[in-house]
């Protein structure tokens, strides 16, 4: 049945689960490193900025102007302008580790406004009750900041997760790897359209699986 309906993916089977494998490798680790990154410095941002927490204008300066940068930066020049980058910590400018490093600088900056725009929905009144009762700027940032906002925070992951699987796809453009990759390379230059097709199948299966994910989280959240 299955070499009657995509003949060109059931007849190298290995070459479709290699660029899933792949596409969940990079998408893991440059995910993983991503979140952390563009937690901090939303958080950073956030607790900066004029009237906040720990204002200090250089640094806000400094963050919101480094995020504008490489937010205006198409992927696709990132992925060339930081090859000497990733040659230098990850020993190569090609296939999947040398997709990880111009992955996690198209997306740092993405997240990073997510994490922003979350934590913009605290009340104010929660900050000024927990400095009147004295809590350090830290306490505040873990206690009211980071507590109140993991609804958001959440949706603004699966968010960046979602835009993430679409950047490893547009890596596969220049050999990353990845579905993106074996889609270009079979399913485009030998106009293999069942390769396309199927790509595009698994690729929305798992863009909902994990907004699915991410909708249970947040309501879970909320209770």
């Amino acid at each position: 049945m299955l070499e009657k309906i995509i003949p060109n993916v059931a007849a190298h089977p290995e070459r479709f689960f290699n660029g899933l494998l792949e596409t969940f490798i990079m998408t893991i680790w440059a995910g993983a490193i991503s979140f952390v990154l563009g937690l901090l410095i939303g958080v950073a941002i956030t607790v900066t900025k004029k009237g906040a927490i720990l204002e200090n204008k250089p640094v806000f300066q400094v963050l919101d102007k480094l995020i504008n940068l490489f937010r205006s930066v198409p992927f696709i020049i990132l992925l060339t302008g930081v090859m000497p980058l990733s040659r230098l910590i990850m020993g190569t400018a090609i296939g999947v580790q040398g997709a990880i490093v111009p992955l996690i600088f198209g997306t740092v900056p993405f997240f990073s406004r997510q994490v922003e725009a979350a934590l913009a929905e605290v009340d104010g009144g929660l900050v000024e009750a927990a400095l009147s009762m004295g809590l350090a700027p830290f306490d505040i940032i873990f206690r009211v900041y980071l507590k109140e906002s993991v609804g958001p925070i959440v949706r603004g992951t699966m968010i960046t997760t979602v835009s993430l699987i679409g950047l490893t796809a547009m890596a596969g453009a220049v050999g990353a790897g990845g579905l993106g990759n074996y889609a270009i390379m079979y399913g485009h230059d030998r106009n293999q359209l069942d390769v396309t097709w199927v790509t595009i199948a698994v690729l929305v299966i798992v863009v909902n699986l994990i907004q699915w994910a991410g909708n249970k989280i947040v309501k879970k959240s909320k209770h």
